[in-house]
């Protein structure tokens, strides 16, 4: 069966509210997520919200008319968060680096592929759709250090790991895109708390509540 890959601005993800539900039901059960299937209800509720915010884009895949994987992706304030994990990511990084790498950038905020779907390549196509017109090439995630199969997934895509393991039991680190123009300094991990003052860069990201840039399959 065929599947098709395509971006849906905020009027039209709410259309695929009910199999978006079903995939991050399916994806995030799993480990090392392991959350309660109930908590995909909440995600669904959280789209609506999700899709109101400003640059906002998610790609969705489907097959048969069936919903087998999807992700998010917004633009980060010009003035960074500071609730859910924006908080630790901030800490982490340092005020330059934040600014220089993650303001104004697209963070992707969830990808997630049916356990069906795995091996076929599709993590890798929701990746590049809903990150195809990231302003400048700067786009972010933030993910788990104990999700593998995500982590290889994206440096296998060209995503790059920054070198300054964000605070807190998650285990969480951020990664940037492809084309971004902070990856030089990534794997740098000298002044990642004081936050030196390097430019050229951006990110994003959800771990219990804030983009996780997570992703099964």
């Amino acid at each position: 069966m065929t599947t098709e890959v395509r971006t849906a601005r905020a009027g039209e993800v709410i259309r695929y509210a009910d199999g978006i539900r079903d995939v991050y039901a399916s994806a995030f059960s799993a480990p090392p997520w392991n959350e309660d299937p109930a908590e995909a209800d909440a995600y669904a509720e959280r789209l609506a919200r999700d899709a109101l915010r400003p640059g906002f884009t998610a790609a969705v895949a489907t097959a048969g008319g069936t919903v087998t994987g999807f992700a998010t992706a917004w633009v980060t304030p010009e003035v960074f968060p500071a609730d859910r994990s924006y908080g630790q990511v901030a800490e982490a990084l340092g005020p330059g680096r934040t600014r220089a790498w993650l303001c104004g950038a697209l963070e992707v905020n969830e990808l997630a592929v049916t356990p069906e779907a795995h091996g076929c390549g599709l993590g890798a196509a929701l990746l590049d759709a809903v990150t195809g017109a990231a302003p400048g090439g700067r786009c972010w995630l933030l993910t788990s250090v104990r999700a593998e199969a995500a982590l290889r997934l994206y440096e296998r895509t060209g995503w790059r790991r920054v070198g300054a393991p964000v605070p807190g039991r998650a285990a969480l680190v951020v990664l940037l895109g492809p084309r971004h123009p902070g990856r030089g300094g990534a794997g740098e991990e000298s002044g990642a708390a004081g936050g030196g003052d390097e430019t050229g860069g951006a990110a994003g990201g959800e771990a219990r509540g804030q983009n996780r840039g997570r992703r099964r399959g």
